[in-house]
């Protein structure tokens, strides 16, 4: 299983990004795929999560600004960014699994985005 992240970048605080997480085989097989960050000196954290069957979680810190949708024809996951501010800057990861375990075995290599006024 192979996850390949794109579309992250250098974008002015309050601006947008749609992160795209392509996989190497149907994304209908996964029981969840998420999106993960890790900014310099932290922890990695959830960021979003969306479900087989559609169920989505997202982190409190974007809630009502970030919005995980997948595309199962494309076998894509996507990670919409509004309102973007400093503190997302990180190393954004697609994460996956055939189960429900979080964070799941398969991990794409990591897309960069950077948030500055």
């Amino acid at each position: 299983v192979q996850l390949v992240e794109s579309g992250g970048g250098l974008v002015r605080t309050g601006g947008s990004l749609r992160l795209s997480c392509a996989a190497s085989e149907t994304i209908f097989s996964f029981y969840v795929v998420g999106w993960y960050r890790q900014a310099p000196g932290k922890q990695r954290e959830l960021v979003a999560a969306v479900t087989r069957g559609g169920r989505t979680n997202y982190a409190d810190s974007v809630k009502g600004r970030f919005t995980i949708s997948r595309d199962n024809a494309k076998n894509t996951v996507y990670l919409k960014m509004n309102s973007l501010r400093d503190e997302d800057t990180a190393d954004y990861y697609c994460n996956a699994d055939l189960e429900d375990v979080r964070p799941g075995r398969y991990w794409g290599q990591g897309t960069q985005v950077t948030v500055s006024s």
